[in-house]
């Protein structure tokens, strides 16, 4: 139940009820929009929440790898379209969201005494469920291609190789 002491922010609502369908759903690697909204409600987290402002948190502001034109949170990750898990570190963020320091996780201060344990909860799971690695670009093979061929041309402008490879073909 939620306590009514405490205004929580609707992004802190979402992130809670993500991080509690995770940890009761610990083989699960992501949820539907429609699944969160059930917890959101389960939970009395929607009370006072109006339908627009949760899928527009849902669409675009929590979500890290989005662009998003507004808010700049990176607490939710979308996994396959309509599919979002909690944010971890490591994970991809838009360019859009990295000119500042953004919200990653609510601060304890601001959650209600009965969901403060999900934050060190969050940090054990996020250290055991770490981000897929990103690509070494170095290891694919057209990448390394890069700057192959360069002494064909090393001499001369590439303007005027390809005026010479013209010339010698007519």
């Amino acid at each position: 139940m939620l306590t009514n002491s405490l205004e929580i922010l609707l992004a802190d609502r979402i992130w809670i009820a993500v991080a509690l369908l995770h940890r009761e759903l610990p083989n699960r690697e992501d949820f539907s929009k429609d699944e969160i909204r059930r917890k959101l409600q389960e939970t009395d987290l929607a009370t006072g929440t109006k339908p627009g402002s949760v899928s527009a948190h849902l669409k675009e502001h929590l979500i890290a790898n989005v662009h998003t034109t507004s808010t700049k949170y990176i607490m939710m990750y979308e996994t396959r379209p309509g599919f979002l898990r909690l944010f971890r570190p490591g994970d991809f963020v838009d360019q859009c969201r990295q000119s500042r320091p953004a919200k990653q996780v609510p601060r304890k201060e601001q959650l209600p005494l009965e969901y403060q344990s999900l934050l060190d909860w969050y940090e054990t799971w996020s250290k055991q469920h770490p981000s897929p690695e990103k690509p070494n670009w170095q290891d694919d093979p057209l990448i390394r291609l890069i700057g192959s061929g360069h002494h064909i041309w090393a001499d001369e402008h590439a303007d005027e190789y390809v005026e010479n490879l013209r010339r010698e073909e007519a």
